[in-house]
């Protein structure tokens, strides 16, 4: 089986974000759709080992924070590749209290939602939720899993339900270059990564140059 098919399907770029006893906490997402419009239901999908996943459990609330293409990437980075666990993400992002739920200020809408149902998975649980707040926060093109990877030359976090193992991933030999060892971000700039300065970070996790490792 080819499980670069799956990358046909259309996917967004999401943070889902709910409560952890007080204290703001989510993940990114990319798996969140429409299922019914009257009334506004949304289905989100966390992986089991995310910690944004118990924090939904206990609060039967989420909110969703829609991404844009100008969103800055290092956003993703914050609430991709770090757990909610050991790290206060929303200290490292901008955000504001909708509908008593925190969102990210710099994505471009954002759904408030109550669970009403729910699914599992072998990996993942689908979250049902019942929309009771929504807007736009500003004027952007929704991104797109395709534009992430293409233009902003991210990679799937382990537990998202797009990852494939590099190995699994058809590639065409490379020169050699240098990725990120937390995200594993291939740098492709005009400048040679070794005459890049030393406050040099990763665009997308934020880590910095000292990460990188030549492939």
């Amino acid at each position: 089986m080819n499980k670069n098919a799956f990358r046909q399907l259309s996917y967004g770029v999401y943070v889902v974000s709910t409560w952890d006893k007080g204290r703001a906490t989510g993940c990114t997402a990319n798996s969140a759709m429409q299922i019914t419009s009257d009334p506004a239901t949304i289905a989100v999908s966390i992986n089991h080992d995310n910690y944004t996943n118990q924090c939904i459990e206990d609060t039967g609330r989420f909110a969703v924070s829609i991404l844009g293409e100008h969103s800055d990437p290092g956003i993703i980075g914050v609430f991709g590749f770090q757990s909610g666990k050991d790290v206060n993400k929303f200290d490292q992002v901008e955000s504001v209290v909708k509908a008593h739920l925190p969102v990210v200020s710099d994505a471009c809408a954002y759904l408030v939602c109550e669970v009403v149902d729910r699914m599992e998975t072998s990996t993942h649980t689908v979250f049902l939720g019942k929309v009771v707040d929504a807007d736009v926060l500003k004027k952007d093109d929704a991104m797109t899993y395709a534009y992430y990877h293409s233009v902003i030359k991210g990679k799937s976090p382990k537990n998202a339900p797009t990852y494939l193992a590099e190995e699994d991933v058809a590639s065409k030999p490379e020169a050699s270059r240098y990725v990120c060892g937390i995200c594993g971000y291939v740098y492709e700039g005009d400048v040679p990564f070794e005459d890049l300065p030393d406050d040099y970070v990763c665009p997308v996790c934020k880590q910095p140059k000292s990460v990188f490792q030549k492939k």
